[in-house]
């Protein structure tokens, strides 16, 4: 989640609330084949990697498909299951645009696709990013509660001025979040588990720490976009983020936040329970490779 001044004004053609038209027609056949090459590529190995509410997401939303989703159909398994709808935006938007959408059970998506040469890293989410990564896990009826609520909670924290605090939240849940499971560690972080190189880092690699999630210790914690995470917080499971953010009253923990200092990203803080690897067991899950 990327911060945007709530001054900006939507470009030429989009709402005042930043939507277009997704125009499914006018993608090319190039734009689909990239999103096949990077569903592809996920699907060879996520089963062993991403958590279960996530694989069933997909299969739940049949995104595997031809190439891009259209939203329109998109919209009606979603709506059907958790009420939720994706809507088109030009990309980024401001925060409280992007929160009202949230708060609403709509998530703003890009309408372009990145370019072949840009398989491996894009600066700005784009469609695939959005809806491959974002998506599936707004099937699960208590993520859909987790996503709405923080909307909501972030319209208020702009009255509190503790918004990057709330940012850090999205970023190491939404965006980079891992879960504990009985078989281990699982992904369920949307900027995980849309990238092939990050899946496969986030479980196996011996640089990163992972470290079992409490909320302060989360906000208190800064992250950079131009690198791969150096700390990953694990949830028990999606119940437990739900109840571990409804639970709280933000606004006395805003004002600790106030007087407290940041951590150093990389560094570990006193009573962090620290996780190992978490790929030596495996999910029984599979996503279906495209036809």
């Amino acid at each position: 989640m990327e911060l945007l001044a709530d001054t900006d004004r939507p470009p030429p053609g989009a709402e005042p609330d930043w939507t277009v038209p997704q125009r499914h027609n006018a993608y090319s056949d190039a734009d689909h084949r990239v999103w096949v090459t990077l569903y592809d590529r996920q699907a060879e190995i996520l089963p062993r990697r991403a958590c279960d509410a996530f694989l069933h997401g997909l299969d739940a939303l049949d995104l595997h498909g031809a190439g891009i989703p259209d939203f329109r159909p998109l919209n009606e398994k979603l709506g059907a299951l958790t009420g939720w709808r994706v809507v088109a935006v030009p990309g980024l938007v401001p925060d409280a645009v992007f929160f009202h959408h949230l708060a609403n059970r709509r998530f703003p998506a890009a309408n372009f696709i990145r370019r072949p040469d840009q398989l491996d890293y894009l600066e700005e989410p784009d469609v695939f990013h959005d809806v491959f990564g974002h998506v599936p896990l707004l099937t699960d009826p208590v993520f859909a509660d987790y996503m709405q609520a923080y909307g909501e909670g972030s319209l208020r924290a702009l009255g509190f001025g503790r918004l990057p605090n709330l940012a850090r939240l999205y970023w190491y849940t939404v965006e980079f979040g891992l879960m504990e499971t009985p078989a281990g560690l699982r992904i369920y972080g949307a900027g995980i588990v849309s990238s092939r190189t990050e899946s496969i880092f986030a479980l196996e690699s011996g640089s990163p720490h992972r470290v079992a999630f409490d909320l302060e210790r989360v906000m208190r914690t800064p992250y950079r976009i131009d690198d791969f995470q150096q700390i990953y917080f694990v949830i028990p499971s999606l119940q437990g983020l739900l109840h571990a953010t409804l639970e709280v009253d933000f606004a006395p923990l805003y004002a600790k936040l106030s007087g407290a200092p940041d951590f150093e990203i990389a560094a570990l803080a006193p009573g962090d329970k620290i996780f190992s690897r978490g790929t030596q067991a495996y999910a029984r899950g599979r996503v279906r490779q495209h036809a």
